[in-house]
């Protein structure tokens, strides 16, 4: 799974190396500047496909169907199993129609063989400092609520490389297929849905101050 993620450059450079027209941000100021501890519920910066324009723009991490009442209606969906993406119902329909990616510096996984409190690991890539999480999309509305746009990150089994940290991994969508996975360039996208090679990766342990959602400074991904 991923529970926690970076993103550590500029949302003006993130919007250039993804060939995205930004957004206005004024009420996510916050997504403006780097974040070294993005948790669940709080506003990420994805990008999004409307009629071949792609746009760098924020949502809701916590994926919500459109018939939860509320954000807290039933489970926090915050991934989408590669496994069962096209058939749970809550799902199905962003698979096919409204897939986005999610930028990332690197994310966090903790070492789930560990008693607790489990060794943390920051896991980021070797040649891309800032890579793509394959993400789906819904736009959520209800009675006594604001309308907004909510994603979850797509998880697939763990690569040898990941493996012994946690079995789970998130998906990551190379550069040459950006548009096939955002819609642009026709059907074929679940063939993405797969691990990155075990080269991909690198990780190592980090501080266990990653721990407290209140924590967000650059000292989070030194290793330790």
């Amino acid at each position: 799974m991923c529970g926690r993620f970076v993103l550590a450059t500029l949302t003006e450079e993130v919007a250039e190396i993804f060939g995205a027209a930004t957004e206005d941000l004024s009420d996510a100021p916050h997504l403006s500047r780097p974040r070294y501890n993005i948790c669940p519920t709080q506003p990420v910066l994805t990008i999004r496909s409307e009629e071949g324009d792609r746009h760098a723009v924020p949502m809701r991490w916590g994926f919500l169907p459109h018939w939860y009442k509320t954000p807290t209606d039933g489970p926090l969906l915050i991934n989408a199993r590669s496994e069962t993406i096209a058939e749970k119902p809550a799902f199905r329909v962003a698979c096919r129609e409204r897939r986005c990616l999610i930028p990332a510096s690197g994310f966090y996984e903790w070492r789930s063989s560990d008693p607790k409190p489990k060794t943390p690991f920051f896991i980021h890539a070797l040649k891309q400092p800032v890579f793509a999480f394959a993400g789906i999309w819904q736009s959520w509305s209800a009675e006594g609520h604001e309308p907004v746009d909510t994603c979850a990150i797509v998880t697939c089994d763990a690569n040898d490389g990941m493996r012994p940290i946690h079995h789970r991994l998130p998906v990551v969508i190379q550069p040459e297929s950006y548009g096939l996975w955002l819609g642009e360039e026709g059907k074929g996208a679940a063939r993405l849905m797969h691990a990155a090679p075990d080269h991909f990766f690198a990780m190592y342990e980090v501080s266990r101050n990653v721990n407290s959602a209140r924590s967000d400074a650059p000292s989070l991904i030194e290793p330790v």
